[in-house]
């Protein structure tokens, strides 16, 4: 991809801020906090004089502070390419119903562009409404979801033959739980489960739909662009030409990329992530992962959503917390007290709080530290 059709690309968003030759790619619903951080770090200058780097794709994380992540036409082009290659597709049609201003939504937008491919934008409320754009299944077409927008799809008969014409389904954001999985699978849709980040301009490895079909719940293998290893701590390192050059306006030099995530590669060589290090709970002197407590939740059928976090607490130092949004639905306490039972005691959560205003972005991440603040800690 060449920098002049990267430009055009980005300036057809209409969420690129351009500062002196720099793109800052900024999400439209911002308060003046947020707004207020971008300023400071656009007046800042790069060292290495942003001709490398010029594509600012922002990152926060769940920590609330937004960070960009530099890339370029080489970077983001090294991880188009790669996914050709993975997928085996030569031209890339896609519809996207992310929003450019995240890497998934942007990456949609440049794998479309060097491949020759159609880009179709969506907004996902016309797509939760019915209101989906005709797919062939004679061309190859490819769907970037998160994984309750895939449950809400699955719900509705039209939707799901809708979904079984795209030639793959990318699913990643956040972790998708077995039930939900299960159901894709019974469904036939051509699932494949990825793992990325704004780091990697998005996925580094991925499953190939078949894979997926045949009970496989990995993340894949990793993708031509990208080398995955795993430590002795089972942290994922990742190498690879798709790599960022740096948060804003640092440059990194390092050609391996620590990431946060904890997981293991089997003998397939396919990758099989656990979650972030740093979310684990410590309560009473044990571990959580609250992964692991979300998926036995998941598995009640009680809750549309859910996430479990850690709180302050003077007896156990940190207490395990079920929030999940508030709605009319009736929970049946009892079913989720079942599933519950498969967990040893300290993995139960001491408490389960209702939010009113859910925190999880169209990417899938909650905002963990937000629900923090919502239980009143």
């Amino acid at each position: 991809m060449e920098r002049a059709e990267l430009r055009q690309l980005l300036e057809a968003t209409g969420v690129a801020e351009e500062r002196e030759g720099v793109f800052f790619l900024c999400d439209p619903r911002w308060g003046e906090a947020e707004r207020e951080q971008v300023r400071k770090l656009r007046e800042l200058r790069a060292n290495d004089g942003a001709e490398e780097g010029w594509v600012c794709v922002p990152t926060g994380g769940t920590s609330g502070m937004i960070k960009f992540a530099r890339h370029d036409e080489r970077t983001l082009g090294a991880a188009a390419r790669g996914f050709v290659e993975h997928f085996g597709i030569q031209k890339v049609n896609a519809v996207d119903v992310l929003p450019p201003f995240h890497v998934s939504g942007l990456m949609a937008r440049v794998r479309c562009a060097v491949s020759g491919g159609a880009h179709v934008a969506w907004e996902w409320k016309r797509l939760e409404r019915g209101e989906r754009p005709v797919v062939s299944e004679d061309e190859p077409w490819v769907l970037s979801l998160v994984p309750t927008q895939l449950q809400r799809l699955l719900a509705a008969k039209e939707a799901a033959e809708w979904l079984r014409r795209f030639r793959v389904v990318l699913i990643g954001g956040a972790p998708a739980w077995k039930e939900l999985l299960d159901a894709a699978a019974e469904a036939r849709v051509r699932v494949a489960l990825s793992y990325g980040m704004t780091e990697t301009a998005a996925m580094v490895a991925a499953q190939r739909p078949e894979e997926f079909l045949a009970g496989d719940r990995s993340s894949g293998t990793a993708m031509p662009h990208a080398k995955i290893v795993c430590g002795a701590d089972g942290a994922i390192a990742i190498e690879g030409a798709s790599l960022f050059r740096g948060y804003w306006p640092e440059r990194r030099t390092e050609r391996r990329f620590e990431t946060n995530d904890g997981g293991e590669i089997d003998e397939n060589g396919r990758l099989h992530v656990h979650g972030r290090r740093d979310a684990v709970i410590i309560t009473g002197g044990e571990k959580v992962n609250p992964l692991e407590v979300e998926a036995v939740l998941h598995a009640s059928g009680q809750f549309e959503d859910v996430a479990v976090v850690g709180v302050l607490d003077a007896e156990w130092g940190a207490a395990v917390v079920a929030c999940y949004p508030r709605g009319e639905r009736a929970i049946d306490w009892s079913a989720v007290e079942r599933e519950l039972a498969a967990l040893a005691g300290f993995k139960r959560p001491k408490r389960f709080v209702a939010v009113a205003e859910w925190p999880r972005n169209e990417q899938g991440k909650v905002r963990r530290s937000e629900l923090v603040r919502a239980v009143g800690v």
